[in-house]
């Protein structure tokens, strides 16, 4: 107990010392273009996130940024002279969904984190094959990486925050139920999945055919669409009211592509070498990401265990 709480309490120093860094950024960097005070603070924080990575040698020091900076770049914009911040009630609504997938996401990763000596599997995979060069590979691979793609994604919020007056829209309607429902979908796989392994922790017997239910049963990552769903709903934000800025469309196509073409094939790859019963549950749930009819009517799932586990910020940083 004693260990955890110093643990939790080295995380909020670190970011405390992050968040300070990256004010002192933008403060030095004030008379340049907003964006480019965002990302450079955003940057800055990174590197002091890596910093107490190093001294405490895990790279999962890094795992609650995924959802800790883009309440940090929302409150920028909302602050910017330009904006009306909380007086109006878009903003309101934008950044309320933004803080609600927040929440739930870090208080996901600090109920399942185990402390200082737990370690992201990816992590350790790639310290083993890069060896003497495992730090500049964690710097630039599950540090930096994953703080661009989520710079990505928030440059929806850059016209969303910073404007005044502007008047909701039909697709405003739209993009807030595919933010919530986005946000609700992660909660639920999150929870299906944690009943599922205290079901099979319980279980005298172990059974083959074993299978979670519910959306686990349409989809073998539902977690992770939900949460590429989550980046679309934001952009859906812009298209109609800044028609100018429909090219920061290019975040939530970045995230897409980390989860399709790194994140589940990695994943994929992993429980197959360690559960011979996943390709099982590969036949029945057809669809890696997007739901899915199953090709069997039993709505049950593979032993995934603890490697499955929707702790998403772990699961994040491409590798």
């Amino acid at each position: 107990m004693v260990r955890m709480l110093r643990a939790f309490l080295l995380v909020l120093l670190a970011y405390t010392a992050a968040g300070v860094i990256a004010v002192v950024s933008g403060i030095l960097l004030h008379d340049q273009s907003p964006i480019i005070v965002v990302g450079a603070a955003d940057i800055a924080a990174t590197v002091v996130i890596f910093f107490f990575s190093v001294m405490v040698r895990n790279s999962s020091m890094y795992d609650p940024y995924w959802s800790v900076a883009p309440v940090a770049i929302a409150l920028f914009w909302l602050l910017q002279p330009g904006s009306n911040g909380f007086a109006n009630p878009r903003h309101v609504l934008i950044f309320a969904l933004l803080c609600l997938w927040a929440l739930r996401l870090t208080a996901n990763w600090a109920s399942q984190w185990r402390g200082l000596k737990h370690e992201d599997w990816r992590y350790r995979d790639i310290k083993r094959q890069t060896g003497r060069f495992y730090w500049p590979v964690s710097f630039l691979g599950i540090h930096l990486l994953p703080t661009i793609l989520v710079f990505g994604g928030c440059l929806a919020l850059w016209p969303t925050l910073s404007d005044q007056n502007t008047q909701f829209t039909w697709l405003d309607v739209v993009a807030a139920l595919v933010t919530l429902t986005a946000i609700v979908i992660e909660a639920t796989a999150d929870w299906q999945m944690r009943r599922f392994r205290r079901s099979l922790s319980r279980s005298t017997q172990r059974d083959a055919d074993a299978m979670p239910r519910g959306l686990w049963s349409v989809s073998r990552h539902p977690n992770y669409f939900g949460e590429v769903l989550f980046w679309w709903g934001l952009y859906l934000f812009v298209p109609l009211a800044y028609p100018d800025f429909r090219l920061v469309i290019v975040g939530p196509l970045l995230i897409l592509g980390l989860f399709l073409g790194v994140s589940i094939p990695l994943m994929e790859r992993h429980l197959i070498a360690g559960h011979t019963e996943y390709v099982e549950y590969q036949r029945r749930v057809v669809s890696p990401f997007f739901p899915w009819f199953a090709r069997s009517q039993q709505s049950h799932t593979a032993p995934l265990k603890r490697d499955e586990q929707s702790a998403l910020p772990e699961k994040n940083a491409p590798q």
